[in-house]
């Protein structure tokens, strides 16, 4: 019997078999853009064919996408309408009603998923504690419905005021505008995003409608060619917030599948950590169209309650469209072996955020492809070999890699083909490096003290570069790096993340009402995982959202277990001036603490297998071959030493610059690392000490 894991990203689809022992086989095929299940089944088809299991093995199918994503930032969602409370129709437009960057002229906000006329007010008003003030015309609903049909609109979302203290009068609108328009998708605010802060909720709701039409269909017919496959065990989703739930659920709420790929390589990286001891690490994850980056502490990412999809500019907070979604937090970047390379206006090189895809493709790929791509530089620079990309499924044409970095770098740089191929490399994985040194800094954390876990298909080839320019003393490519985040997929729980918002104070804190609250999230988070887990425990973990009065953001402090009491505000009250002062150096005594949020996260126990590092027996690695590889360092092409990773075993030393090969990726080590394979089949690249500055 075995499981299955399933990655689709911008140029490859990945696939994780896990056997019932704990042992691994993997496939890496191109990712069919028009037609995503086909490059699914392709790449499933080819992971048990390796394996020799026959499709009725599979208990269990676990898949991230990016279609969501994509969908969001290309604008290839389905019509999108959107009911509001009257008064409240410019809500979307008004946002913040802030700029991101005050200083640019010519600053560009995105545009709202739905536009102002499918945008269309109904009588009604709840207050803030959910009492209702004036009643819904239900008159006005049906002729809301025929506009929206006549309109072409295959997605409504329902944002009333106030709507997550009181469901009710979106639930009755819903109906209403079913029985006019029964084929329409709808999504309530109060359902996939009962918060405070209208602009957000608003904002999720509408991204939720916008994708629903496509994921439903999409989700759907892969499921159907699943089950015409033969394999019977139930379909699973990877969630943004690091869990797993059932189909129905991610049919329902498919903006928790955002960031589900990248959040598959953190929890992988999270075990890594785990095996290995390591207590701060940042993972880094460059596939093919993105580069990912993440902090984790004490083998537990970062998670945030709000995520920014489609940022006008890259690194500028406020410049996107939020949304109010549990999600491992990370920083993510148009870097990737896909990338595209050119030269601006002042002819400067510059790399990305477009990608070439897998359809053309670099132009190495021989598909039509004529731009030069960072793959292309890999190539050129001796850190691939052409005769093995994808385990030797495609052979490179190292000719139009160089051709093409010499028509759009090079040339009209006046320099070679080499140093063309160069320069891309630089100006990626600066631009990487820069990416990582933000989001840390952020976050009050310094790099130089963490541990790089680097993994997806053009990782590897960078890492060493990175942790260079970044001063990180050591760096760990796990095994399989290739389908590291389908990896990550096979170790995650089933789990479901529910919040609730509800207003009070410690100082008139209401243990009836606490509990009341947790009842109803416990309810409805159990029949979500209850999906995917029929049987067995559940555990909970408790938490709340705290501010001081009249403060801007929230906290996150952890709730205690059980029925809760009145000494429950006092604990919360510590527990709030404590995380504060971690925080911000000191608490502010005397001061009132409001209570905005409430959070229940409900899992599933899931025993994964357990590694158990083997002998470390210290011998020097075997030599497969010699290849020309230009050191970043050296900047000219010098013969450094191949391995093949499958014949390393635990123990086997080597020193850099040298390229370990494997079949879905290479890791290329400079000349200021030396390196190992530990006792869990990681490779273990640490820094020499003469290059510690």
């Amino acid at each position: 019997m075995a499981r299955l894991a399933v990655d689709i990203g911008g140029t490859f689809t990945d696939v994780a078999l896990e056997l019932d022992d704990g042992t691994l086989e993997t496939s890496k095929v191109p990712t069919t853009p028009k037609a995503p299940e086909q490059g699914v089944m392709n790449g499933v088809r080819l992971a048990l064919e390796q394996a020799g299991l026959e499709p009725g093995a599979v208990t269990s199918v676990i898949h991230g996408t990016t279609l969501a994503t994509n969908a969001l930032i290309e604008r290839k969602g389905a019509v999108t309408g959107l009911i509001c409370t009257e008064g409240f129709r410019d809500t979307l437009r008004l946002a913040y009603e802030n700029r991101y960057d005050q200083y640019d002229v010519f600053l560009q906000k995105p545009d709202p998923i739905v536009p102002r006329h499918l945008t269309l007010p109904v009588g009604e008003r709840m207050d803030v504690k959910g009492k209702v003030l004036a009643p819904i015309d239900e008159s006005a609903v049906p002729a809301i419905a025929r506009q929206l049909r006549d309109e072409g609109v295959e997605a409504v979302a329902i944002g009333l005021l106030h709507a997550y203290a009181n469901p009710d009068h979106e639930q009755r609108v819903r109906d209403l505008l079913l029985a006019e328009y029964p084929d329409v998708y709808v999504t309530l605010s109060s359902e996939v995003c009962p918060e405070v802060r209208e602009y957000e909720r608003l904002t999720t709701a509408t991204c939720n409608a916008y994708v629903q039409p496509l994921m439903a269909r999409y989700l759907q017919a892969l499921d159907g060619e699943l089950k015409t496959a033969g394999i019977a065990g139930p379909m699973l989703l990877m969630t943004s917030g690091g869990g797993v739930c059932a189909l129905e659920t991610a049919m329902r709420f498919p903006i928790r599948l955002v960031e589900s790929g990248p959040s598959g390589g953190a929890i992988m990286a999270a075990t890594v950590a785990a095996e290995r001891g390591e207590g701060k690490v940042v993972s880094y994850d460059m596939g093919g169209t993105t580069a990912k980056i993440c902090l984790i502490d004490d083998a537990t990412p970062q998670t945030a309650r709000t995520f920014e999809i489609a940022r006008a500019a890259r690194f500028m907070k406020g410049s996107g469209l939020p949304v109010r979604i549990p999600v491992i937090e990370m920083i993510e970047i148009g870097a990737g072996g896909g990338s595209v390379a050119r030269l601006d206006t002042l002819k400067r090189i510059t790399v990305g955020p477009d990608s070439a895809g897998s359809e053309p493709g670099p132009a190495c790929y021989g598909r039509g492809g004529t731009d030069a791509a960072v793959t292309d530089a890999d190539l050129t620079l001796g850190r691939l070999d052409a005769e093995a990309f994808a385990e030797g499924r495609m052979t490179l044409d190292r000719q139009a890699s160089a051709d093409a970095i010499v028509t759009h770098v090079a040339e009209p740089l006046g320099l070679t083909a080499d140093e063309g191929a160069l320069g891309i490399s630089e100006v990626v994985d600066e631009n990487m490096a820069n990416a990582a040194r933000v989001h840390a800094v952020e976050r009050g954390k310094d790099l130089r003290q963490r541990t790089m876990i680097a993994f997806g298909g053009a990782g590897p080839l960078h890492a060493c570069r990175m942790a260079d320019k970044l001063q990180i003393p050591r760096v760990v490519i796990p095994k399989d790096p290739g389908v590291g985040s389908a990896v990550g997929f096979l170790r995650a729980p089933i789990a479901y993340e529910v919040i609730r918002s509800r207003y009070m104070t410690t100082a008139a804190f209401r243990p009836d009402a606490v509990n009341q609250v947790f009842e109803a999230l416990r309810d409805e988070a159990n029949a979500i995982v209850r999906q995917g887990a029929p049987e067995g425990e559940l555990t909970e973990r408790r938490s709340c959202f705290m501010r001081y009065l009249g403060q801007g953001h929230e906290i996150e402090v952890m709730v205690s277990a059980g029925m809760l009491d009145d000494a429950e505000a006092a604990r919360l009250g510590e527990a709030y001036n404590t995380e504060y002062a971690r925080m911000f150096r000191r608490a502010v005594p005397g001061m009132d603490i409001e209570i905005l949020g409430w959070k229940l996260v409900v899992a599933a126990g899931q025993a994964a297998p357990q590694a158990v590092a083997a002998d470390e027996s210290p011998h020097y690695a075997t030599l497969a071959s010699h290849r020309a590889l230009i050191d970043p360092a050296a900047g000219v092409p010098a013969e450094a030493p191949a391995y093949d990773r499958a014949t390393m075993k635990p123990g086997a030393a080597f020193h850099g610059p040298c390229v370990i090969a494997e079949g879905q990726t290479t890791t290329v080590v400079t000349g200021a690392y030396d390196g190992r394979i530990d006792g869990f089949g990681h490779i273990v690249l640490q820094r020499r000490e003469e290059h510690v500055s």
